[in-house]
């Protein structure tokens, strides 16, 4: 078998996983029942954005011409599998579009509420890549587990040279749980039943091929 018939066939096993697994969805907020609220959460209303000003954005084109806001799930295997196609994208079309993550952990994902909080956590010491480039990495071996990862993924953070007093008290923080919470009520609000889900200059996407991404993303930078 070519190469090319290889890359080829990645390629298809990666926007078939997509679509499966976005078409099961999600009908209600994983960290309500991941993480218990002290508080009420937010409620899916009229302010709800695609982007917020505090959002974790990976790029910063000196001139934007598009965002690109991907919802997404630490412990999805179809956002695992989108991965080095988005960096990809993300490396091509940086110099002119926004690439933006938001939180939206899956109730059927038992960590993944968990994951999202140790990110939110690495990312208040700015490591919020290289936490996810971790997880992404080693979720074959902690995706999902029926018992909490956290302390796997404290030992991830260790790695990152995280100062783990600081990681150790962010990771349980109510900010940091209402910061995930908005994520997923924006995301309820905007229709996102699935990760990843994609927002291209505030529209949602439906993708099934590469080249159809490609095309739209080539259509907004013009």
């Amino acid at each position: 078998m070519s190469a090319v018939t290889v890359a080829r066939n990645v390629r298809v096993a990666i926007w078939t996983i997509m679509a499966v697994l976005v078409a099961g969805g999600v009908i209600w907020f994983a960290v309500f029942t991941a993480i218990k609220p002290a508080t009420p959460a937010p409620s899916a209303s009229a302010d709800s954005q695609v982007a917020r000003e505090d959002s974790h954005r990976l790029t910063s084109p000196p001139a934007e011409k598009a965002q690109l806001v991907e919802f997404l799930d630490f412990e999805c295997e179809a956002c695992r599998a989108a991965e080095p196609l988005v960096a990809e994208l993300k490396e091509e079309y940086g110099d002119r579009i926004t690439f933006t993550h938001r939180y939206f952990p899956l109730p059927g994902h038992l960590n993944s509420g968990t994951a999202a909080l140790a990110v939110e956590a690495a990312a208040r010491q700015g490591h919020y890549e290289p936490m996810v480039t971790k997880l992404f990495a080693t979720q074959p071996e902690w995706g999902g587990k029926q018992d909490s990862q956290a302390a796997l993924f404290r030992t991830y953070a260790e790695g990152l040279g995280l100062d783990m007093a600081r990681f150790d008290q962010d990771v349980v923080a109510e900010d940091t749980k209402e910061r995930i919470r908005r994520d997923i009520a924006d995301g309820k609000a905007l229709g996102v039943t699935g990760t990843p889900t994609f927002f291209l200059n505030g529209e949602k996407l439906t993708l099934n091929t590469e080249a159809q991404f490609r095309q739209l993303l080539d259509d907004a930078v013009r």
